[in-house]
């Protein structure tokens, strides 16, 4: 069986898919806290103009844009944006369960243990919401690390299209293009707090239901 076959049919076989997966894991594991801090806190603040009318909200813009850390804390975002991006990159690799259990990974078996919903809801959401969180991922690497962006303009003379492009992605990040996107960004900002909760819970799950290794197939 080729390389291609069994990544096809038996995705669990392969070493990438095994090396990509501790990846996953790690780095959820220890960016989970700060996925669920921008995670609610960006849901909020898409309604940014309407709460300012109403409460101070300047706090919770700066917690979520530096961590009210100033230039230091816009450095660790622009780690955790990083991160979310690799998480969403090594999420999409890993998340091919193979050919004859494709269709089960796009849904959640709702009648199942706790367990197992976790499970469904994280690689459910993951896949369907896929474009927001590298969307996210991305465009929260801009924010904080724009130099990194400006080999774009070197293939493009006029600038034009690099900057409408970035710009685009600057405000596709926030989603204000009215109730809509707003209502739709608000609500899908959460899904990166709810694979953090449930990728916590399964990594904490398989340490502890982990079983000992055999001395007699070592």
């Amino acid at each position: 069986m080729s390389a291609w076959q069994q990544w096809l049919h038996h995705p669990e076989r392969s070493n990438v898919r095994k090396a990509l997966f501790q990846i996953h894991l790690c780095v959820g594991a220890v960016a989970a806290a700060y996925m669920l801090l921008m995670s609610v806190s960006g849901s909020v603040i898409v309604y940014r103009n309407e709460l300012s009318k109403r409460f101070h909200v300047e706090g919770l813009v700066k917690l979520h844009s530096n961590l009210l850390g100033g230039s230091t804390g816009r450095l660790v975002n622009g780690i955790g944006a990083t991160c979310l991006t690799l998480l969403c990159i090594t999420g999409a690799a890993i998340w091919w369960p193979g050919v004859k259990n494709w269709r089960r990974s796009l849904t959640v078996s709702w009648r199942s243990e706790f367990a197992r919903i976790t499970w469904d809801l994280h690689s459910a959401l993951g896949f369907w919401c896929f474009p927001f969180i590298l969307l996210w991922g991305v465009s929260g690497i801009y924010f904080c690390f724009p130099h990194l962006f400006d080999a774009l303009f070197f293939f493009d003379p006029a600038d034009h299209i690099t900057d409408r492009g970035l710009f685009l992605l600057s405000e596709l990040h926030f989603g204000r293009f009215g109730w809509f996107t707003e209502a739709l960004w608000s609500l899908l900002g959460l899904v990166p707090g709810v694979l953090a909760f449930s990728g916590v819970f399964i990594c904490c799950r398989r340490m502890i239901y982990k079983k000992p290794s055999n001395p007699n197939t070592q």
